[in-house]
């Protein structure tokens, strides 16, 4: 009689979704060639399972298919159950989400307004992404095997934050890997062994854990790639900072979670509705970011979703409480736009769909304005205390050009204020990124890098007399 279940239940989904909808499915993801990184994507109405497939290649190298079993990684999808802990942890009586983070991290340092934990949930924090600063000192994430520890280290050499807490929403990993180490302050548990107890067994996610070690061997596990001058390349996460990401996981455990929050069975009521909470900022503007969750409308339908992004892993995981309709999918192809597939399959079960535009591009051609003052004064040695990192200005063929660890250069534009704009090739193609220098009389001080989600880190001018 079991083997009979499993042999019907596909034919049930394809019953219940649908033929048409299932071979339009097959070929808005028919992308994802064979002999390729793959995906897998899977739906549930109704708090059943629906439609579940995968395509292409988990390994190149072995030539293993890619299938709804297979292990990848959620990227920042993974926030939420982070998010969760936190909740937990306060129904439990052992934190509340309007503390201190200073009563948990009392090496953070003081900025003149207290940083609250739900500041933390909200990204309203001010603290600026470890991430963008570990970047900026030239030792982007994936060069290093950068720990919750490490992030913590670079996180309390922050002079200054982005904005005051509340003020703003700014989306920053820093906050959720403070997150996963208060969990495991206030609870004696690492978040994975945390989340293990109270979320993924009661869930009943067996093929679901955490990346806190990246060496440790997981069975089925989907290599992750990215394609380099037409051939694939190998790129994993290299690094055992988790809880504003690091979820390894199947699309099929993360429809499992879905239909476990979301029908109250994780702590009740209250808790879901905290987890779906979101707080105006202090100027009374809504902030759309609940606890890990970002909390909108499609089409005029509500949506709480979440994106990932990690080495070579995407993810996508998204629920339209009205219409009963969750959708997940992993993938370790980068080279494929998801969000464009995702769109073009929420149109099949939406009504009054659109398509997303085409963004406008400026290239950086396009924005460098001459130098005021002679080029030769920007040229030296920057320090920043923040960045715990060392970078050159230099001159060559009239343009400025920045020498970071491990030799990577980049030229970049100066408009007429002295702001430097978006040496985007140094910064993961951050077209935000920007460079302010500070004068005394006709002489160069230093500069302040602002990037998406780090304002103002400020380097000095090293003075060669006083380094002789």
């Amino acid at each position: 009689m079991r083997i009979l279940a499993l042999i019907l239940l596909p034919l049930g989904c394809l019953a219940q979704l649908g033929q048409d909808t299932a071979q339009t499915i097959e070929k808005i993801f028919s992308v994802y060639t064979p002999d390729n990184p793959g995906a897998m994507l899977s739906i549930s109405r109704n708090g059943q399972v629906i439609y579940s497939k995968a395509w292409g290649l988990a390994d190149l190298e072995h030539g293993v298919p890619m299938t709804t079993s297979s292990i990848s990684e959620a990227g920042s999808v993974s926030k939420q159950f982070t998010a969760a802990s936190i909740l937990l942890l306060e129904q439990q009586g052992k934190l509340s989400v309007s503390d201190n983070i200073r009563k948990y991290l009392p090496e953070m340092p003081e900025y003149g307004h207290p940083i609250l934990i739900r500041h933390l949930l909200h990204h309203t924090s001010g603290l600026r992404d470890w991430g963008a600063i570990a970047e900026i000192a030239g030792w982007p994430r994936g060069s290093k095997n950068y720990t919750n520890g490490d992030a913590l280290d670079i996180i309390i050499h922050q002079k200054a934050l982005n904005f005051d807490p509340n003020s703003q929403y700014s989306y920053s990993n820093s906050n959720y890997n403070l997150l996963a180490i208060i969990v495991q302050r206030v609870s004696g548990m690492s978040l994975a062994e945390f989340t293990r107890k109270y979320i993924f067994g009661p869930a009943g996610m067996t093929h679901t854990q955490w990346r806190d070690d990246h060496n440790r061997i997981v069975p089925n596990r989907a290599i992750a790639y990215e394609q380099h001058q037409g051939a694939w390349e190998i790129n994993m996460p290299g690094e055992d900072a988790y809880g504003n990401g690091g979820l390894l996981t199947t699309t099929e455990d993360l429809l499992k979670w879905n239909a476990f929050y979301s029908n109250s069975r994780l702590g009740g009521r209250s808790l879901l509705d905290n987890q779906l909470k979101t707080e105006p900022l202090n100027n009374g503007k809504p902030n759309s970011y609940a606890a890990g969750l970002f909390i909108g409308k499609k089409w005029g339908y509500d949506m709480v979703s979440h994106d990932g992004a990690t080495a070579g892993y995407r993810a996508r995981l998204e629920s339209f409480p009205q219409l009963h309709l969750d959708i997940a999918w992993l993938s370790n192809n980068p080279g494929i736009d998801g969000a464009r597939l995702i769109q073009q399959m929420d149109a099949l079960f939406i009504p009054n769909a659109q398509q997303i535009p085409q963004p406008n591009i400026v290239s950086d051609d396009e924005l460098y304005i001459p130098l005021k003052h002679p080029i030769a004064s920007y040229s030296g040695s920057y320090y920043s205390e923040e960045a715990q990192a060392t970078l050159e200005i230099k001159e060559k063929d009239g343009k400025l050009w920045m020498v970071r660890p491990g030799g990577r250069i980049a030229a970049f534009p100066v408009v007429g204020d002295e702001t430097a704009h978006a040496p985007a090739q140094l910064f993961s193609g951050d077209q935000h990124a920007h460079m302010k220098f500070t004068w005394e009389k006709d002489s160069v001080t230093g500069f302040t890098i602002s990037v998406s989600r780090a304002s103002n880190v400020v380097f000095v001018k090293n003075n060669p007399i006083l380094q002789k």
